[in-house]
Order: C-alpha cells, then sequence, then structure tokens
C-alpha cells in the first residue's frame, strides 16, 4: 500500500466515531476514559462486549456484528490502515453494534476493566514458528493471563487458524495448564458440528486458504 493511501486512511480513520485511537501513555499512566465505559458511555447499552484481536481488516468483526446485532464488537490491531476498511463499511452500513480499537494487544488490560469482557475472538495470528518468537504468541501463559484479568467469569476464548502449528501449541498449552477446552475441531469445513459463526464469517486470507486446501482449524475455551 503506497505511503499517499496509507495516510489518507489513517485521515480518515480520525473522522469516524467508530474509531478509537489512544496514545500509549494515555492507556499506561490509566487516563484512557473508557476502560470500563465501553458500554455506558460508547455503544449505550448493556449488551455483550466481544472483543476481535489482531483483526486485520475487520472483516470477522463486522460479519459477527451483522449477524449479532444485539451484542457489541470491537476489532483490535495496530494498523489503522488495515481495520480502516471495517470501520468504513460499518460507517457506510449504520452498522453502530462495531467499534475498532488502535492499540498494541499487549495492552488490551489498560484498554478495559476487569470482567469487562464476555469473549474473545483471535483470527489467523501470526503462529510465530520460531522458538525465540514465543513470546509474541497470541495465546502464551502471558496472553492468556492478560486475557483472564479482561474476561468475566464465565467468558470464553475463540482461536480461529490456518496454522496447525498454532492449534497443536494451543491445546497443548491449554490442556497442560488445565484450562476448560469447550470445542476444537481440526478441519471446521470438513467435519460436521462446526459452530455456525466459525464457518459463515470469513475473511480475506481465509478465503485464500481454502481456495489451496488449507484447513480451518478452530479451539473454544474458557480459562481457568
Amino acid at each position: 500500500m503506497g505511503s499517499k493511501n496509507k495516510l489518507k486512511r489513517f485521515n480518515e480513520n480520525e473522522t469516524f466515531a467508530n474509531v478509537v485511537q489512544p496514545k500509549r501513555d494515555e492507556l499506561v499512566n490509566g487516563e484512557f476514559n473508557l476502560k470500563g465505559q465501553w458500554n455506558s458511555s460508547f455503544f449505550k447499552n448493556n449488551n455483550p462486549l466481544i472483543l476481535e484481536l489482531g483483526c486485520g481488516k475487520g472483516e470477522y468483526t463486522i460479519g459477527l456484528a451483522k449477524k449479532y446485532p444485539n451484542k457489541n464488537f470491537i476489532g483490535i490491531d495496530i494498523k489503522g490502515a488495515r481495520f480502516w476498511r471495517g470501520a468504513k463499511t460499518a460507517v457506510e452500513e449504520g452498522i453502530e453494534n462495531a467499534a475498532f480499537l488502535r492499540t498494541q494487544i499487549e495492552l488490551i488490560e489498560y484498554a478495559f476493566a476487569e470482567k469487562e469482557v464476555d469473549e474473545i475472538w483471535i483470527t489467523f495470528p501470526d503462529p510465530q514458528i520460531k522458538y525465540k518468537r514465543t513470546k509474541h504468541r497470541m495465546t502464551n501463559s502471558e496472553f492468556l493471563e492478560r486475557y483472564k484479568k479482561i474476561l468475566k467469569p464465565d467468558g470464553v476464548v475463540n482461536l480461529k487458524t490456518d496454522s496447525e502449528f498454532m492449534h497443536g501449541y494451543t491445546l497443548g498449552l491449554l490442556h497442560g495448564a488445565g484450562h476448560e477446552v469447550l470445542y476444537a475441531n481440526h478441519n471446521v469445513y470438513k467435519q460436521e458440528g462446526s459452530p455456525e459463526e466459525v464457518t459463515a464469517i470469513q475473511t480475506f486470507y481465509e478465503s485464500q486458504y481454502l481456495e489451496k486446501n488449507k484447513a480451518i482449524t478452530y479451539i473454544r475455551f474458557k480459562i481457568k
């Protein structure tokens, strides 16, 4: 993407009411006024709050928001030029239960209060296969601790990935740490019983993976 196009998208994001872009200092210094107030101040309702981490172009956030109008969805990514597409679609189509937050996933507990979130989706994260990149895997034990802080006691996490490595690593970690695996599937489009929201909504990259006959895996779990 050209730098002019990127700049145009950054500027347009500034005009969208559904895009929130706090500065890092604002978050870590406890000055972010939406923390603990997303439903009351932003969405102005009491509906369940669901996050998509590393939302990319925002297709999943938008797809879920359309499918479940009585839930609130926030796509989170550090790359605003990417989620610009999802934010713009939400504006154009009047999807009021979808928003986008520009920040690093590492700062998630500064953006949301304890037990504020009902559900988390992690869709096609970078598997960070090299051992030295373990700390960046979005389902490692440190990330799970972050998610646990902001999730309600009965909150769930969904992982959808084309990486057999990421699927196996996460399953092993969950079982080893005594977390509760609610559902696991090695190929959601081939095996019966896959939850509808897993197969009914596809990201841009997911459709490319499917064209190459790549298996899409899915895990739904609770963090103990």
